[in-house]
């Protein structure tokens, strides 16, 4: 095999075919996302009860959930002219003039109860939330009132008001916030604290929401054990399970787990399974050019198209529609390579952030520019993939090496930081893009 040179970059001029095969980062997001959009586009709604116990039982269920058709308001928010205040009850007749006016004290109207028409000369103390008699046009809160104070329920009493009190003051119209037949939420609007509060005051039983993502996640490898299990000689522990399963928890998606050994009909078994249950298939493991690679071995000849992307960590990647044996439809995949922090750069770099969006979940990566604390090389041809941190000045350092198999320098790590395709070198205040993975 002859090698030639181009630049400061070496290939292998008698592998044509692989060289074709290498895509950019920007390439394999595009699709990616384009693949995953699609498996999406038609998930059915799912039906939530507005229940209040249930939000606070079901918390992950019920956050920030995406409304699959638009609300429409059944009723008048709020459904009756009420006082914004604590305070007496008044009528036009005996609005309107300089000075103050002496009125007789009624019967009061706390929260949730109705009172009698106001009469011309009469005052009802009303507290804040009631709804204001007929008759009345303004509220004068109680501070403002000689006395200032609401006398004992049931005693004869008067009480002197300000007299130039405009009608409509301190008083909550019926439909002030959100009219009857109004649009409380589009189809689409992320269900935040709030909104489900304008939902519950609305009035309505139940609202229709965007099923979540359901995703089978496969960790594949002989090697793999089960995580608190005692390893045999040249096992370890199965993380890329752990960390995968939280990450696609983080951004809102339903995931079951399975591992398998390095066994093609073994793994093929499990996602046809599960394939009628979930939207995705995402494995890890397998995915390289060498001997045991399950995934390639069992999808590659089904549709699955396995490629390098210029990318370290994460260079051997695979992606597209399984076909299984007996289903009309084929089942979406994308397949990460094995190595724990190759897995989860490659979920951050090509996943997460059509997940992210698709489910308003989580929120997106934080991206800007950050000065260089040190020097580093990347790899030429390589859009490198560095964990980080700010240091106290604000400039980017380094955490662990760029070892695929460091996942504590990962864990440790609060940002990614991007040394793309043609940045070989970069030295102390160069400006580099960074990632937040704190968020």
């Amino acid at each position: 095999m002859r090698v030639g040179r181009v630049g400061h970059a070496r290939y292998a001029t008698g592998d044509h075919r692989e060289r074709s095969r290498v895509r950019t980062v920007e390439q394999h997001r595009h699709d990616v996302e384009a693949l995953v959009r699609d498996a999406l586009a038609d998930r059915s709604p799912e039906v939530l009860r507005v229940d209040p116990a249930l939000l606070a039982a079901e918390p992950e269920r019920y956050r920030r959930r995406v409304l699959a058709a638009p609300l429409a308001a059944p009723i008048d928010l709020p459904p009756f002219a009420n006082s914004q205040m604590d305070g007496f009850a008044v009528g036009a007749a005996d609005l309107g003039g300089a000075g103050p006016v002496d009125l007789v004290v009624v019967e009061p109207i706390p929260a949730g109860r109705t009172g009698p028409r106001l009469l011309p000369g009469t005052a009802a103390p009303i507290m804040t939330g009631a709804p204001v008699p007929e008759g009345a046009v303004a509220v004068v809160p109680v501070e403002r009132a000689l006395p200032a104070a609401f006398p004992e329920p049931g005693t004869a009493a008067r009480v002197v008001l300000p007299g130039d009190v405009a009608p409509g003051t301190f008083v909550r119209a019926a439909g002030s916030d959100v009219a009857a037949g109004a649009v409380l939420h589009e189809a689409g609007t992320v269900l935040t604290p709030a909104r489900w509060g304008v939902v519950a005051a609305a009035g309505l039983a139940t609202v229709e929401v965007l099923r979540r993502p359901r995703v089978l996640l496969v960790s594949t490898g002989e090697e793999l054990a089960e995580p608190g299990s005692a390893l045999a000689p040249g096992t370890i522990h199965d993380a890329n399970g752990a960390s995968l399963a939280a990450a696609l928890g983080d951004v809102g998606v339903d995931v079951r787990v399975r591992r398998v050994s390095d066994d093609a009909r073994a793994l093929l078994a499990v996602v046809a399974a599960a394939a009628d249950d979930v939207d995705l298939v995402v494995t890890t493991g397998g995915v390289s050019a060498g001997a045991y690679e399950v995934v390639r071995d069992a999808f590659e000849a089904a549709g699955v198209v396995f490629s390098s992307v210029a990318m370290q960590p994460g260079g051997p990647q695979g992606l597209g529609r399984l076909r299984l044996e007996g289903r009309a439809a084929a089942l979406p995949v994308v397949c990460f390579p094995g190595n724990p922090v190759s897995a989860l750069v490659s979920f951050e770099a090509f996943l997460r952030p059509v997940l992210q969006a698709e489910t308003s979940a989580g929120t997106p990566r934080r991206a800007w520019s950050a000065p260089m604390a040190e020097a580093a090389e990347s790899p030429v041809g390589k859009h490198q993939l560095r964990r980080g941190r700010l240091d106290d000045d604000g400039r980017v350092r380094f955490v662990g090496g760029p070892g695929s198999h460091l996942l504590s320098a990962h864990a440790a790590a609060s940002l990614l930081v991007h040394l793309p395709v043609g940045v070989d070198r970069v030295q102390p205040g160069d400006e580099v893009v960074v990632w937040a993975l704190d968020d």
